[in-house]
């Protein structure tokens, strides 16, 4: 996703106006209106906006706030105002086994006399973000509102952080207007919290914009926040565009640390820009910031799908001389490799060695290891595999079975696959696109277009949409068979 850049006299991020203009336009009216009008007005100005969905899978750039808010005071370490001090003191959380657990913590707070320091709701509610329970947390904020708590600029910035996480970006920022209106003052972790936000959305022109409007209130962006904005980038592909906010934060002396390049090293990668990512490996190393488990994963990764497996070697000792143990992602991630390389036999060595050390393989594992056996149709290794799997209580999901009837299709063993397409129904698995698109492709596979046509209508009847590889087996067997197109769709 690309943008045009454009100088700016006061930050090297920009605004791009075809993304998002009613969140530019709220910008501006909390920053330059009255705070009275901008509460009335916030949650129209997003009323008419439709938000798409959108998973932030990075684990380095984890939703929980007690997470993000230890980045933070880790990224400004050399800091000792006393602001910085007391957001630190706000922002600890407490641990909790369970949500039953925190909430009982919290009706005891809400009625204990004299009441406690809002502080302690702080930890609370920043627990209970960490656990992800979002709503749960939007909900006890209405209670201690009702019990006369008043908020603080902590509380606040929890609340939009969840409606962050909720894709409710409009309440978000009518949350900043309400901060605004009380008279508190944003911090830099408010503005991390909103730029995250619309990240999540995919508006990073939005983000950029705000980021820029926080350099005019006088707030220097932080490592989140040049690490929030290059993440975003990299999630839409725009690794270029990262790696030239990464030279620009250096340049306003904010020191990137191992997530930022992670993030680009992973994009790098994907893109299949290996010798950029090993020279910013390099760099990374020649500045004293060693890698971490996701960086060699990644890395990892790339080099398995290219075939060159003595790095891969080199950089697994690597991991270890470095005290980092490969973990399940990781050993996954080499068990896959080695499968699509068809060298099955040492990726089960692999997963073997993974049990042996007391790393527990999961269904990804399992899945990876399945594949590769049915791509050289050994359906008794796979289903071995398979039993495996229920042994050691790691139960198969969709992706399980539709690897082993789409290995039975081609052996053409109709039966078998059809038995474990009912297995799986059995077992409360919703059969998706690509269940169905197996089933019908080894149906026209044995001429049987009359049943493929059955399953192609009941794919399209509970909600699974035929993609287009799906299409185009419809349309191949519609030209070997000599039928109508027309045909499947009555």
């Amino acid at each position: 996703m690309g943008f045009e850049r454009q100088p700016r006299p006061k930050s090297k991020l920009e605004w791009n106006p075809c993304i998002g203009p009613n969140a530019r336009v709220l910008c501006e009216e909390i920053f330059c209106s009255r705070a009275t009008m901008v509460a009335r007005r916030a949650t129209m100005a997003f009323s008419s906006v439709i938000y798409g969905t959108f998973m932030l899978s990075s684990p380095q750039f984890s939703s929980s706030l007690s997470h993000y808010y230890s980045f933070h005071s880790n990224s400004n370490s050399n800091s000792n105002s006393n602001s910085e001090s007391e957001s630190e003191s706000e922002s600890e959380s407490l641990h909790f086994e369970t949500l039953d657990e925190a909430l009982s913590s919290f009706n005891r707070r809400l009625n204990m006399h004299p009441p406690p320091s809002i502080v302690d709701f702080v930890k609370l509610l920043t627990s209970i973000s960490k656990m992800k329970h979002h709503s749960t947390v939007l909900s006890l904020s209405h209670q201690m509102d009702s019990f006369g708590f008043r908020p603080n600029v902590y509380t606040l910035t929890i609340l939009i952080n969840s409606f962050c996480h909720l894709h409710r970006l409009g309440s978000a920022f009518s949350v900043l207007a309400k901060m605004f209106k009380l008279g508190f003052q944003p911090n830099t972790v408010t503005f991390n919290t909103l730029i995250m936000g619309l990240c999540i959305e995919g508006k990073l022109g939005d983000a950029h914009h705000l980021c820029d409007k926080m350099i005019e209130e006088g707030f220097q962006p932080d490592t989140i926040t040049y690490g929030t904005l290059i993440n975003g980038l990299c999630k839409v592909g725009n690794t270029s565009a990262a790696i030239m906010l990464l030279r620009s934060m250096e340049q306003e002396n904010c020191q990137p640390n191992v997530v930022v390049y992670t993030s680009i090293i992973d994009s790098l990668c994907k893109d299949k820009r290996l010798n950029e990512a090993f020279n910013l490996l390099s760099e990374m190393l020649t500045k004293g910031i060693s890698p971490d488990i996701v960086t060699y994963t990644s890395t990892i990764h790339a080099l398995g799908d290219l075939g060159e497996w003595k790095k891969v070697t080199t950089l697994l000792k690597e991991m270890v001389n470095s005290n980092i143990m490969p973990n399940v992602v990781c050993l996954s991630v080499v068990v896959d490799a080695l499968c699509k390389e068809g060298m099955v036999t040492k990726a089960h060595d692999v997963v073997d060695m993974m049990i042996q050390r007391g790393v527990e393989p999961n269904v990804v594992t399992y899945n990876a290891l399945m594949d590769g056996y049915c791509s050289r149709s050994e359906m008794y290794d796979a289903v071995k595999v398979f039993g495996t799997m229920f042994q050691k209580g790691c139960m198969p999901d969709v992706i399980s079975y539709n690897i082993l009837i789409n290995g039975y299709f081609k052996i053409q063993r109709v039966d078998k696959a059809m038995h474990l397409f009912h297995e799986m129904c059995r077992q409360e698995l919703i059969p998706n696109t690509v269940t169905y698109t197996t089933l019908i492709h080894g149906l026209c596979r044995m001429g049987r277009l009359q049943d493929a046509k059955v399953f192609f209508h009941e794919m399209v009847g509970r909600g699974q949409m035929p993609n287009h590889v799906t299409y185009r087996i419809l349309l191949e067997y519609s030209a070997k068979m000599d039928i109508l197109q027309t045909q499947w769709f009555c």
